[in-house]
């Protein structure tokens, strides 16, 4: 397969080079997992307040961003497999002013 989304490499590699930097060493997280995920996006200019309240329902389509974060975290060794994951929490927000675009991620065991 080959990614169409220009924007998916830099988000890999940005969330691998944080995985990695989190994990400090440690081997890759095995067994049963749980995966929590609060992605921020920018909220569009154009948007009413109506629009706003309502959160962010287009695109990036919530399952692509999953999956590219999934790759990322097994690329990086923080998690042995994506299909380890037997529970996932996964969430898409506008972000608040003075906040910053990017994600929340929490890899627990089960």
């Amino acid at each position: 397969m080959i990614e169409s989304s220009k924007k998916v490499k830099p988000w890999r590699q940005a969330v691998e080079a944080a995985a990695f930097d989190a994990k400090d060493g440690a081997p890759a997280l095995d067994g049963p997992l749980i995966l929590t995920i609060l992605f921020w996006l920018p909220q569009p200019a154009s948007l009413s307040k109506k629009k706003i309240a309502m959160g962010p329902y287009r695109k990036p389509d919530l399952s692509k961003l999953v999956r590219s974060t999934e790759d990322a975290l097994v690329t990086a060794g923080a998690i042995a497999d994506d299909a380890r994951i037997m529970e996932l929490h996964v969430e898409k927000r506008f972000v608040p002013p003075g906040g910053h675009c990017g994600a929340e991620i929490v890899v627990a065991t089960r």
